[in-house]
């Protein structure tokens, strides 16, 4: 009889060490963006898990426990306990040679920190939104933080509607009488003086080397909206003026396109400079609104990569549909023939040169820029309300951006089961 309980007991454990729950991302999810979430703090927590790359949307593995689903139940995260053979069955299929999908460790989860100015608004930052509404935790910081070396403390980077060149934002033709700007011409300019700038537009140039060098230490840069072709531009300018009188003071150089350096950049090459205070333009790296055309055909497509042989691009693409509405930023797209050859296009307009999300290496670290403001909000103004993600929650668009907060978690594994 005691052996017979022994056998009861070890099989029972057996069966608890190797059982799965798997968190399936295709079409079936109640909730995509909750389940990031989940997964996020499953690692935080000390938990090990798999991405099984292209495998019914891009799903997640982890060992089961009551809790883990519990958590899926109270969040309303659609989820299936798989027995151990199940689970087996699934990894042989997903390493098989005869699919493109593979099966990727999440080991731990990335520090994050958020680059936002104090007394941000709900509209400044999308990314902000999809972390709160998944609950993956997050810290604010600013210029102070960056150029006193605390990036040192964070795994990945956020910077949406910043204006690394200087000119806030360009909205000195539209909004310089409105209360809000002006507040945060003053607040820039506070900062710089305190930090012993003599202008806001040499701050930005110290804290786009010191994210340059944090990236290339082995960071991880993600950008939306300006923050994406204005670092670029202010990495090539690093060593002449291109920011005209009302936003720091004096003129610009009048040689300045010729004074550009694009070995510095990230993402971009050969573009020409909006010299013109008045326009809401940095250059011509951005796709203007009347090249978008009719918001019924603006949709973007993700390309496809070798999950066994290119799994980063393919991670960062993880979705359930890979035809995506388009929406609108300050910078909404990139023109592709700007784009550097080293970068990956991770997402374009199907016969355009018009390039929504891209992803390249730098030193150890990467960067991926994301074209527009909030996925879910076509054309989003100035004191528009925050999206309320809770009508959103099997966003492909936002899915995009949650792809990157788990990536860096990820190691390269065979798994063995």
């Amino acid at each position: 009889m005691k052996k017979i309980l022994y056998i009861l007991i070890l099989v029972a454990s057996t069966h608890f060490a190797q059982s799965k729950i798997l968190i399936f991302m295709d079409l079936q999810q109640s909730d995509h963006l909750k389940a990031y979430g989940l997964t996020f703090n499953a690692l935080h927590e000390g938990q090990t898990g798999d991405w099984l790359l292209n495998y019914r949307g891009g799903s997640f593995m982890f060992d089961y426990s009551e809790q883990l689903a519990l958590k899926c139940r109270i969040k309303g995260i659609a989820f299936q306990p798989l027995s151990a053979q199940e689970a087996v069955q699934i990894y042989s299929f997903v390493q098989s040679d005869e699919q493109n999908m593979d099966v990727v460790r999440l080991e731990k989860a990335p520090n994050i920190a958020v680059y936002v100015p104090p007394g941000y608004q709900p509209w400044d930052d999308a990314v902000m939104l999809v972390l709160d509404y998944a609950e993956v935790k997050y810290d604010k910081i600013w210029v102070e933080e960056i150029l006193s070396s605390k990036l040192e403390n964070y795994d990945w980077l956020h910077s949406h509607h910043e204006d690394y060149s200087g000119q806030f934002g360009k909205f000195f033709a539209s909004f310089s009488n409105a209360p809000w700007y002006i507040e945060q011409q003053i607040l820039y300019e506070k900062e710089a003086k305190k930090l012993g700038f003599k202008k806001v537009s040499d701050m930005e140039k110290a804290v786009a080397l010191e994210i340059k060098n944090y990236v290339g230490k082995g960071g991880f840069l993600f950008a939306m909206c300006s923050a994406t072709d204005s670092y670029d531009i202010t990495l090539s300018a690093l060593n002449v003026d291109i920011v005209d009188r009302m936003y720091d003071g004096d003129p610009p150089d009048p040689n300045a396109q010729a004074k550009l350096d694009f070995s510095q950049t990230f993402a971009f090459e050969n573009f020409k400079l909006e010299m013109n205070p008045l326009i809401y333009e940095y250059s011509d790296i951005d796709i203007q609104q009347l090249e978008v055309g009719d918001q019924r055909n603006d949709y973007f497509t993700l390309f496809e990569f070798s999950a066994k042989y290119d799994p980063v691009p393919t991670m960062l693409i993880q979705n359930h549909v890979n035809v995506i509405s388009g929406f609108m930023g300050q910078t909404t797209m990139f023109r592709k023939p700007l784009v550097k050859n080293s970068v990956y296009i991770l997402a374009e307009r199907a016969g355009t040169d018009q390039v929504k999300y891209i992803h390249g290496n730098y030193g150890r670290g990467t960067f991926t820029f994301y074209g527009g403001h909030d996925p879910e909000d076509y054309q989003h103004a100035v004191g528009d309300p925050p999206t309320d993600l809770s009508l959103f929650k099997n966003s492909p668009g936002y899915r995009l951006i949650l792809n990157n907060i788990l990536f860096p978690a990820a190691k390269k594994k065979e798994q063995k089961t």
